[in-house]
């Protein structure tokens, strides 16, 4: 028999996660009570058909009506609640209507949170792009029920690249700006107000053997949540490259992880750390900073990791991948908390961060940091400077106090003397002797001093 160990898991915090496979399938993993517990599927939403397989999502995640959107092989857009899985609309790719859906799939999804004052609440905006570089930016009116039919749809379409294959889009945190990048496709960067690029990258410098690796992106992540000039993205070489738009058009740092192409990377919150997984199931954390390898995580995944996702909240991230499991990490420790077997080749997976323990969060629950009222004080009030100032004033006179009582109480303790008559007269003699002393000394060293000065002025 074979040696075999047993790993225990210590399980994960209370969260829910949406996982995406090659089937159609949407899987809602949930993981409830209070401290540590092993998350579970417990709920499927659709029915198994290969044509029907999601090769992209996306989620608003939001308290009040979230949405979820998935692209279909088919060239189908669904947009589903992220709470029950009703469809809310369907939508045919407008780029696939004379082409092949398999020949023109999709590869990149994105809805849009942030909506115009003007517009209504039933209004979803979202961007997709196809391999041929084909990109389409549409606004619909949701129905109110399956019934009716789809609002007057506007949109707007432009061709992200002249060649080549676009392998992912990415969109910032402020929606303004987005990410192409592919085989044989240089990472660029598009505003989306105007449809117009900003950006282009330059392929980096031979080597010094003098070779040259050809254009090959296989993913790409936006660091920090305010900035879009800073993404790292990594190649099928093994390689993954920090680019600064504001610096210059060729990387400012890259460095290699292990032999095989990397498929996903992911940036933490605080955009300093990204988290890297590649082809042959590794995954590692980088300090991007430095390029430093922070560590790698325990535990070895045996399928290419398609997607990693970093909570919004709580301190873990979710990997799947082509192994057929969901993986929750712990990013302190970079331990495996607790895998779940989902069957199907994953593609994708996301967080709700509105979920608490087995319910969707109501706005009273919500901590007083995500309410942020307006009258939270920043602790630059002037009037509680004096409070401060009276109080350390209070403790001063409380020590000067303490201070004078021990030295009272030390001067109670010697015997002092009522008058000088009392002392002695040897003891008078002795401390007459020790100032005399002391004098003699003092008036010794100066006159030292100024028959130095005198040496000195003598000199030439």
């Amino acid at each position: 028999m074979p040696r075999t160990s047993t790993v225990d898991n210590p399980g994960c915090p209370p969260l829910r996660a949406l996982t995406f496979d090659s089937l159609g399938l949407i899987k809602v993993i949930e993981a409830r009570g209070q401290e540590k517990s092993v998350p579970k599927v417990v709920e499927t939403w659709g029915e198994p058909d290969s044509t029907r397989a999601i090769v992209a999502a996306s989620i608003v995640d939001r308290l009040s009506e979230p949405l979820l959107g998935v692209a279909r092989k088919n060239g189908l857009i669904e947009i589903l609640s992220s709470v029950n899985g009703n469809l809310q609309a369907s939508i045919p790719n407008a780029s696939q209507t004379d082409v092949c859906p398999e020949s023109d799939a999709i590869v990149g999804l994105h809805l849009f949170r942030k909506q115009s004052i003007e517009s209504s609440s039933r209004l979803c905006t979202f961007l997709t792009c196809t391999i041929k570089g084909r990109t389409t930016m549409r606004s619909i009116e949701i129905p109110q029920s399956q019934t009716d039919s789809i609002g007057d749809a506007t949109e707007t379409t432009w061709n992200a690249c002249g060649s080549g294959d676009i392998l992912f889009a990415k969109v910032d945190e402020s929606e303004c700006y987005a990410l192409f990048g592919g085989k044989g496709v240089e990472v660029n960067i598009w505003d989306l107000h105007t449809s117009s690029k900003l950006w282009n990258a330059k392929s980096p410098v031979k080597n010094s053997l003098g070779i040259f690796s050809p254009t090959w992106f296989t993913c790409a992540s936006f660091l920090g949540n305010k900035d879009h000039r800073k993404f790292v993205s990594g190649t099928n070489f093994h390689q993954v490259r920090l680019y600064d738009v504001s610096a210059q058009r060729r990387p400012i740092m890259s460095f290699d992880f292990r032999e095989t192409a990397i498929k996903s990377v992911a940036g933490d919150l605080d955009g300093h750390a990204i988290y890297v997984g590649n082809g042959s199931g590794d995954l590692a954390s980088f300090d991007i900073r430095t390029g430093k390898l922070l560590g790698s995580f325990i535990g070895k995944c045996s399928g290419s990791i398609r997607s990693i996702v970093r909570h919004p909240e709580l301190p873990v991230i979710a990997s799947c991948g082509l192994d057929n499991y969901l993986r929750i990490w712990d990013i302190n420790s970079r331990q495996l908390l607790s895998p779940v077997f989902l069957k199907q080749h994953l593609h994708d997976v996301v967080f709700d961060s509105y979920y608490r323990n087995g319910k969707e969060v109501a706005p009273a629950d919500l901590p007083q940091q995500e309410q942020a009222p307006d009258n939270i004080s920043d602790g630059t009030d002037e009037g509680a400077l004096p409070a401060k100032r009276k109080k350390a004033s209070t403790m001063h006179k409380g020590n000067k106090n303490l201070k004078s009582r021990k030295i009272s109480k030390n001067k109670d303790l010697l015997p002092q003397p009522k008058d000088f008559s009392e002392i002695p007269d040897r003891v008078v003699e002795e401390m007459v002797s020790v100032k005399r002393k002391k004098a003699s000394k003092v008036h010794s060293g100066s006159e030292k001093v100024k028959k130095k000065k005198g040496k000195n002025s003598d000199l030439p």
